[in-house]
């Protein structure tokens, strides 16, 4: 699964180092629940949402020739 689950603390406080973080990603938050994607080098990255809730991120990756 592309997508990694994140942690609150205790206080409900999101906390990240962005110094281990991938040097472009995503975070999607939705519904009290945090997810991070690394984002690859050529995609096309869609999130679909439904009624304000986030439903589905999709990558349509390619490749250079």
């Amino acid at each position: 699964m592309r997508l990694k689950k994140l942690e609150f603390d205790s206080r409900n406080i999101l906390k990240l180092d962005i110094i281990g973080l991938p040097k472009s990603c995503v975070i999607v938050l939705s519904e009290g629940e945090v997810k991070l994607a690394e984002l690859p080098p050529f995609a096309e990255t869609k999130i679909y949402t439904y009624q304000g809730k986030v439903q589905r991120v999709k990558w349509d990756e390619g490749e250079t020739f």
